[in-house]
């Protein structure tokens, strides 16, 4: 690259970071979701505006960003919440990706007079939800943790989920001829060749996890296992998008627990930062991308895509999740609703979109159609949620739990300082006297709260048998602590099975009992 095209490249980036600054501002003040701003921002910006004119690449999008923005949700999701969640989760993500897609390319190719083949990638580009601008709506609203895990997780594996079935449609259309049993075999072989994929490097990265302690050292690694695991998975033709899935739940659940905690924050702490950037980018990008005048011109087509792709969303949800009364916990229709109004489209969508293959039928007419979908459905769904999220009144969180609350929570940062002051203590980098001062004052606090909390749960319970019922049914703070220990059991029941210390025959009834309490067991 000459000298001036990066000193160009250099200068656009720092105006659209102060770009980016001004809409965290200004967005704040307004109260409007981010990432909402941040487009709007970007059709104010004109590419000559700019002092070097840059735009969308699918090619960055799908092997830089999009592996980056998965390896940030993996790590930070909790695998005990998501086992808890994983039959609504395989639900959506798997036949509710499918239906949904099918629903939304009927009506596009009816409506729109699409090829067959375009509408049915259309579909399925128009399915992926981006969880961004749903997560953001949840942000200072009161919303139960599983309905989050449940947003997060599906968000997780149909991302995977689409890439394949648009793999599979770009096949069909290159080779003009469709098998059945080839796309079966396609199929098993991406999810279940990414998911080997992803275990195994994230077993390897946790392995080197325990020969190091060092924060940089952990950063570095995690970067080049979440990128490398991604270019691995499209060389050997698999899911790469599952595979860096399983990697980043693997690494989040099991690697970090052998670091010390300051190396943990600051592991969480670049993710959680590489993330926010990515998606800073790719929204302000977004903007800049679609052309207001193009944008006029296929509103109109746009709106019947959100239509089309809404009518799909609530064709799969409220059927499929009605079955889930029948092996899980049913889901509340007020949840059912947000994860209708939260089928908002993001960045993903536009890089799938550029990334089809040149000689689709109606491709040219596709590209701004699917750009003005997202921009509308950000635009109009965006600003809407978070309205809609806070009267629903998804939660209600009493005084006292908020109190319980804030003991769990002194209890687990004065937990971690501890652990700290071992790690320091046992390096030599802090005398004893002082260590032992200042873990005596961290015991007290941890001490303090016990107590407090102990009489919370013992009143709460008082309150229950006072009502002649089960305390522990009656209080969902209850519920969910019994749902960790019922998980754990379960998983060390599965890890004897795996080490055969333990028969199928001697746990079969005690899981049964364990799943039927998990089942009774109300929502958080």
């Amino acid at each position: 690259m000459p000298a001036t095209e990066f000193t160009g490249l250099v200068s656009t980036l720092i105006v659209l970071l102060l770009v980016a600054t001004g809409v965290a501002l200004i967005t704040r003040r307004l109260r409007i979701p981010y990432v909402v701003g941040l487009v709007l921002a970007g059709l104010a910006i004109t590419k000559q505006a700019l002092p070097q004119s840059v735009g969308l690449n699918s090619d960055v999008i799908l092997n830089l960003f999009l592996p980056i923005l998965i390896f940030e949700a993996a790590i930070n999701t909790d695998i005990s919440r998501l086992r808890s969640t994983i039959k609504p989760i395989a639900l959506l993500a798997g036949p509710g990706v499918l239906l949904s897609s099918v629903i939304t390319a009927v009506l596009l190719q009816s409506w729109l007079d699409l090829a067959w083949i375009t509408a049915a990638a259309v579909g399925v580009i128009l399915t992926i939800t981006d969880t961004v601008s749903v997560i953001v709506a949840f942000r200072g609203i009161p919303v139960p943790a599983r309905l989050t895990t449940i947003v997060e997780g599906e968000s997780l594996f149909n991302d995977g989920i689409a890439l394949v079935l648009l793999s599979l449609i770009t096949t069909i259309h290159r080779q003009g001829s469709f098998s059945l049993s080839e796309g079966i075999e396609q199929m098993v072989i991406a999810f279940v060749g990414g998911g080997a994929l992803g275990v195994g490097l994230g077993y390897l990265c946790v392995g080197l996890f325990r020969q190091l302690d060092d924060a940089l050292s952990n950063i570095l690694l995690t970067v080049a296992v979440s990128l490398g695991t991604f270019q691995i998975g499209q060389a050997l033709g698999v899911s790469s998008a599952i595979a860096v899935v399983i990697a980043g739940l693997v690494i989040g659940n099991l690697g970090f627990r052998g670091t010390s905690a300051s190396t943990r924050v600051t592991l969480l702490n670049f993710w959680e930062y590489a993330g926010f950037g990515v998606n800073t980018f790719i929204f302000l990008l977004v903007g800049i991308e679609v052309e207001p005048r193009i944008l006029m011109q296929t509103i109109p087509a746009a709106l019947l895509s959100v239509v089309a792709y809404q009518i799909g969303r609530i064709l799969t949800i409220y059927p499929l999740l009605f079955l889930l009364r029948f092996f899980d916990r049913p889901l509340p229709f007020r949840w059912q609703h947000v994860l209708i109004a939260g089928n908002v489209k993001g960045s993903l969508s536009m890089a799938l979109a550029l990334s089809l293959p040149l000689t689709l039928p109606n491709r040219p007419e596709v590209i701004p159609l699917v750009f003005s979908t997202v921009l509308v459905s950000l635009v109009g769904q965006g600003v809407s949620l978070p309205w809609l999220v806070k009267r629903l009144n998804l939660s209600k969180p009493s005084a006292t739990r908020q109190r319980m609350e804030a003991l769990r929570l002194t209890m687990i940062t004065a937990k971690a300082a501890q652990e700290e002051l071992q790690h320091l203590l046992q390096f030599g980098s802090l005398p004893k006297s002082l260590h032992e001062e200042l873990f005596a004052s961290y015991q007290a606090r941890i001490a303090a709260s016990e107590r407090e909390l102990r009489d919370l749960y013992n009143q709460r319970m008082a309150d229950g048998l006072d009502q002649e019922g089960s305390p522990w049914e009656k209080h969902s703070d209850l519920d969910s602590t019994l749902r960790r220990l019922y998980l754990a059991e379960k998983g060390a029941i599965n890890d004897a099975l795996r080490q055969g210390l333990l028969s199928e025959e001697a746990t079969q009834a005690y899981l049964q009992v364990l799943d039927e309490k998990l089942l009774s067991l109300r929502d958080d």
